[in-house]
């Protein structure tokens, strides 16, 4: 990782809205909540960071901030570092509420993500966010969170479409996930999904939820030798996996890891071994998705790249454009009480440059309009090989085995 990207997130999430003779006339907008820049999912994290720092420098900076009911507002952003830690998220979020925020913006990993938006939703605060995917977040009835992709279980649907498309057709599949919340119910939605497209279940493995070593798992792999090898979990885990995969010569005909391809930094540390991985992502700058306030994605991408050296990733558009949702809501209820923007929220059905945003009355990304695309690792690069209206490459179907990685 990038130090400079680093300090510059921590020191924007410390620093006090920006004062000068202009800005004293705007109001401000206050967003409290979390982002993981330090423990376990802070590689992730970041880049959730440097997404909520984009928008927020965009709007600011180069739009004088945003109209809202008649009014001017500049936004500032009252983040902390959560360390990966619910405890601590929880304590946080809840001194927030107490000091009076009324809008949240969401952590990284369902296991901070849930315990907050409880806390959120029984203040009666709104929460958008771009972390969060497990099926329990959208189940219990809550009113004021909304995230920016499907449910867990819902957003396997594309991967077992491309599978079919495959030749030769694959026939069987394993999957592998950890002991968490996201990744239990995101393994349920990849059987269901798959079985659904008639491939033969093999077998399905639990790991503990922080895995050391995954010998026995491989070793029933190639015992069994099914044609896809899924893997959910967070991108630490799946790094694990496709080390212990090269060292024991674990070979499948496609790997496929939900989280963990996506990032620069996974790629650079599995190197030429990252050629054909398969993962799933929510965005790419060549997405055809436009807005009033960045115009399109790559115009995003442009201005992210003149502010940030760290590599830009499908959550790093995702989360700016939780703040563009919002203040999309908020322009049209034409207010900023948390209630009536929690309805425009629920209402909404609008596109920024990230995606046409529409909720299910549960509160999670339409699984049609923000579901997921495929992507593959190809020469080093991340390739949309899935859906076909948004590819920039045909699939590598079977991969080189470990050893003929080149």
């Amino acid at each position: 990782m990038k130090r400079r990207d680093v300090l510059l997130g921590a020191a924007t999430l410390a620093a006090p809205a920006i004062r000068s003779a202009q800005a004293q006339t705007h109001k401000t907008l206050v967003f409290g909540g979390s982002v993981p820049l330090t423990g376990a999912a802070a590689e992730t994290g970041l880049n959730v960071n440097n997404g909520y720092l984009t928008a927020t420098k965009y709007l600011n900076e180069l739009l004088g901030g945003v109209e809202i009911g008649g009014e001017k507002y500049r936004i500032q952003l009252k983040l902390f570092d959560d360390a990966s830690d619910p405890a601590r998220a929880t304590t946080l979020i809840q001194r927030q509420i107490d000091d009076g925020t009324d809008f949240f913006l969401g952590s990284f990993g369902s296991n901070i993500v849930l315990p907050t938006a409880a806390i959120t939703e029984r203040a009666h605060k709104p929460m958008v966010q771009t972390g969060g995917g497990s099926d329990a977040i959208f189940t219990r009835g809550f009113k004021y969170v909304f995230g920016m992709y499907p449910r867990a279980t819902r957003q396997f649907a594309a991967a077992a479409a491309l599978f079919k498309t495959l030749h030769p057709t694959p026939q069987s599949y394993s999957v592998i996930y950890t002991n968490d919340a996201f990744s239990k119910t995101a393994a349920e939605g990849v059987k269901l999904s798959c079985d659904a497209a008639g491939l033969k279940r093999l077998d399905t493995y639990e790991l503990p939820q922080k895995p050391t070593d995954v010998s026995s798992v491989l070793g029933s792999v190639r015992s069994k030798t099914p044609d896809l090898l899924i893997c959910v979990m967070h991108d630490e885990d799946s790094l694990l996996i496709a080390r212990q995969m090269v060292a024991t010569r674990t070979n499948v005909k496609l790997l496929f890891q939900g989280l963990g391809p996506q990032l620069a930094s996974f790629r650079a540390a599995l190197g030429k071994y990252s050629e054909a991985l398969l993962c799933s992502t929510y965005w790419d700058e060549s997405v055809p998705y436009k807005d009033k306030f960045f115009g399109n994605s790559k115009q995003f991408a442009d201005y992210y790249h003149s502010k940030f050296t760290r590599p830009i990733a499908y959550h790093t558009a995702g989360a700016a454009a939780c703040i563009l949702t919002y203040i999309l809501a908020m322009q049209a209820a034409n207010s900023i009480d948390p209630k009536a923007v929690r309805d425009a929220l629920a209402a909404a059905d609008f596109e920024t440059f990230y995606s046409r945003i529409k909720f299910t009355p549960q509160g999670d990304g339409d699984p049609l309009l923000m579901g997921g695309m495929v992507a593959q690792v190809q020469k080093g690069k991340l390739e949309t090989v899935f859906p076909v209206a948004a590819k920039t490459a045909d699939p590598i179907y079977p991969a080189p085995p470990w050893d003929k990685k080149a």
